[in-house]
């Protein structure tokens, strides 16, 4: 069965506020999220650009141009990514022996991909090669997604996501569509709270990487639909996970190429990253998955609803 196939049957009952998914923090409700979400027309515009003067890797300031499109309604998931896995024997770039480079680590030539690591004095590295994660393994071998089907699929490269698109008979989002969906018209940037001081999206609160105080119900991924959605109608288009666009991006420490993520992730907070923001942007190596990327499908070539 297709993405198509199972993609109108939506089922909208995201839950209102974070919801605590009880293996992250104790107490508190559970939030199963949104099992099916649903394609959602975008109306084409034009809107400004890069205009954060404090981030300057997203500026100059411009004016795009954006045609209309269908964006899916949340992150691809665990269970959708599955049901693609299996139609197709599809292998990931984790799950696949990476080829020899010269000088690597034996670590590095065996299957698996990047965690999430606290550095140490003697080790000050954020990210850690983990031989044996992967999409179903996203922390290391001894992690799994059993009861996280709502969860958004981590721990894949760009292409990666680039064969589920095809396979869908869709594409992944360019960073202008990204951008423009996640602003969804606002005059201003969306806020990670509310006027209250509730978190509105899944990211890190307190003093990085020191403690998460989990303010939103989650120390690390949350169920696609838990927070309330945008202007259009999408959800966790600012933190949850990082999500891959079709844009590239020169960087000239990068091994090889690279693309633009973003979103924003559990992982951003306040004092390190605060990129849980529709206007930031990240740079990934097209061929390093990391347990705080995934993605979302865009629809060109669908005609506009008749209504």
């Amino acid at each position: 069965m297709r993405w198509e196939a199972v993609l109108f049957l939506a089922l909208l009952t995201g839950c209102s506020g974070a919801k605590n998914r009880g293996d992250t923090l104790a107490g508190g409700e559970y939030c199963p999220g949104i099992p099916v979400a649903q394609m959602v027309w975008v109306e084409g515009g034009s809107f400004v650009m890069g205009d954060d003067p404090l981030y300057l890797e997203e500026g100059p300031p411009r004016t795009v141009i954006v045609d209309g499109f269908w964006i899916s309604q949340t992150e691809v998931t665990n269970a959708q990514f599955a049901q693609f896995v299996n139609e197709t024997g599809y292998l990931t770039h984790a799950e696949r022996m990476p080829p020899e480079i010269e000088g690597a680590p034996l670590e590095m030539l065996q299957r698996g991909s990047a965690t999430f690591r606290v550095p140490t004095p003697d080790n000050p590295g954020w990210w850690a090669w983990t031989v044996g994660a992967d999409w179903r393994r996203p922390n290391g071998p001894d992690s799994s997604i059993e009861g996280r089907a709502n969860d958004p699929v981590v721990q894949v490269t760009y292409d990666d996501a680039l064969a589920y698109a095809e396979w869908a008979g869709m594409s992944l989002p360019s960073e202008e569509q990204w951008e423009y969906a996640a602003r969804a018209r606002q005059s201003s940037l969306p806020e990670p709270r509310d006027s209250a001081g509730n978190p509105q999206a899944n990211y890190y609160q307190g003093v990085f990487p020191v403690m998460d105080l989990g303010e939103d119900g989650y120390t690390s991924r949350a169920p696609v639909g838990c927070f309330e959605p945008n202007a259009f109608g999408l959800y966790d288009m600012i933190g949850n996970v990082w999500e891959w666009t079709t844009s590239s991006a020169g960087r000239p420490d990068a091994a090889g190429p690279v693309n633009v993520i973003k979103g924003g992730s559990f992982l951003c907070a306040s004092n390190y990253c605060a990129r849980y923001r529709a206007a930031a942007r990240q740079f990934q190596e097209r061929d390093l998955g990391t347990d705080h990327i995934g993605f979302r499908l865009v629809d060109t070539q669908r005609a506009p609803p008749s209504n």
